[in-house]
This record gives structure tokens, sequence and C-alpha cells, in this order.
């Protein structure tokens, strides 16, 4: 059975956080269905209203956050407390890319991603990033410890909702969606899709951006690094997948021999978090 995959089918509906949605309501291909409520993934709970956390709290009885931003992006950003639950802080991104992204950010003024993109989407530093953004990210030691910290997490947490986040809630954040997925049986057509819904929550955003870069004498390139750093850039994406693949044989030898997810584990979370599609 084809997924029917959008930003309607998948949103929780939080007031103070974007790209907030779950994986409940995807069929697996052997006919099973993520449960609704229990998988949830988004942006920073920094502007979480009260009635999020309520939600969170009472409707989801959420049990598990895991933080996957820098330390300057948490103490800039700080989430705010959901009763009940664990916040766990696993910065994905390798601590030395940070830190040259840093300095870059540092030397240049920029203030936000918004303003790199506009300044600077011609540098060969930045093009380079926008194109390895990804695939740099799931070939990286220190990245692939990060996740597999992050799946040993999603299968000790046997109650309540588990919820992912970084900034934006697309990268970071998709990525750990692509592993769960991944884990629950999805195959490829299904990742890209949730990957890709990630878009229509920064569609706006990107298209302004976009205006302004053609406007200005823009190229494919520079178009390219604003899907990166301000959409979602379903190639870049595909690459790190197609990278999984060649690399490391199959997604499935990559969450057991890289992230250290076991078919013991695998068996575990399809038990708890999928069910016989009604």
């Amino acid at each position: 059975m084809m997924n029917k995959v959008n930003f309607q089918t998948q949103t929780i509906s939080l007031q103070g956080v974007i790209n907030a949605r779950e994986l409940g309501g995807y069929i697996m291909p052997d006919g099973r269905r993520i449960k609704k409520g229990m998988l949830l993934r988004g942006a920073t709970l920094h502007s979480a209203s009260d009635e999020d956390i309520s939600r969170l709290e009472q409707e989801f009885r959420l049990r598990t956050i895991v933080d996957f931003r820098m330390d300057v992006e948490r103490l800039r950003q700080p989430n705010r407390k959901v009763d009940g639950a664990d916040d766990f802080w696993l910065p994905a991104m390798d601590p030395k890319s940070t830190e040259e992204f840093n300095g870059f950010f540092t030397k240049g003024g920029f203030r936000s991603m918004e303003e790199i993109v506009l300044g600077a989407s011609k540098d060969p530093q930045v093009r380079k990033a926008a194109h390895e953004f990804y695939t740099s990210m799931v070939d990286n030691a220190y990245t692939q410890d990060i996740y597999a910290r992050f799946m040993k997490l999603l299968v000790n947490t046997d109650e309540g909702a588990f919820y992912w986040h970084c900034t934006q809630g697309k990268d970071r954040t998709g990525l750990g969606a692509a592993f769960i997925l991944a884990a629950l049986g999805a195959d490829r057509r299904l990742i890209l899709q949730d990957y890709h819904i990630s878009q229509e929550f920064y569609k706006e955003t990107f298209e302004r951006i976009a205006m302004q870069l053609l406007q200005n004498g823009g190229d494919e390139e520079d178009l390219y690094v604003a899907r990166t750093f301000i959409g979602a850039n379903l190639h870049c994406f595909e690459d790190a997948l197609d990278l999984i693949d060649r690399k490391y044989g199959s997604m499935k030898a990559y969450l057991m021999n890289r992230l250290g997810v076991s078919t013991q584990d695998m068996e575990c979370l399809r038990q708890r978090y999928l069910e016989q599609d009604a």
C-alpha cells in the first residue's frame, strides 16, 4: 500500500514549534503501520507554548527528548522543560567541523544562516559544505557514534513518546528519522518522502531567499546552497543514502555495523512501534 505523505497527514500541530510532526501512520512494506503519537520529530522546544508543553506531557506522555544541536545553539535557545521527560544532549555534528563553521560564521560577521546564504553563497567553502552536508555526517565516525547512542536511547525508551530535534528540525533530525524508519523496515521511497515534508515548512522562506539570490545574479549553485541550508535539499539527502549503500552495503548493514543496531533491537522497535494496518 502506498503512503500518502505530507504536512497535513503528519503534523502534531504544536503552536510554538516549527516542523513538529510524527512518523505515526506510515505503512511499512509488510503492511504494518507505525503507531500514532509515539515517534515525534521537530525543531527546538525553546518557543513551545504552555499548551504545547501540556500536550507533550499529557496527550503524548513524552518520556525522552534528544537534542542534536551544538552547544552554542542550546545556549541561545534552551529547551523548555517537559515534566516527565528526560532531555538528552547528543550534538550530532563533529566538533572539528562545527569549529571551522563557527570560525567562518564569525569571520564573515554573519548573524544567521540566511545571511550566510545571501552573503556567501558563491564562496567555494560554502558551496562545498552545501554539497557534502549530509554525506559528511553519515561518513563521520564521531557522528556515527552519536546516532548509535540515539538509537540505543530509542530502544531503551519502553513507554511514552520519543521526541528528537535540532534547530530547524530538518537536517540532523531528518537523519535521525531516516535511521528510525529504516530500523522499522521502511523503504527508501518513504524515507525520502518523510525528509521532504520539511520543504513544506520552509517553502516560503526558501522562495524569498531564492528570489533575492536571482535578483542579485545568482545561479543554480547559489540556489543549491539555499536549498541545503534554508530548505530541504532532497538531492543532497539522496547523496547520503547513496553513500551508505555504496560504502557500507545497505542501510541495514549501516545500522548494524556503524550504529550498533542489532537484529534484536530492530525486532524490539518493530514490536513496540508497529501495529497491523486496519
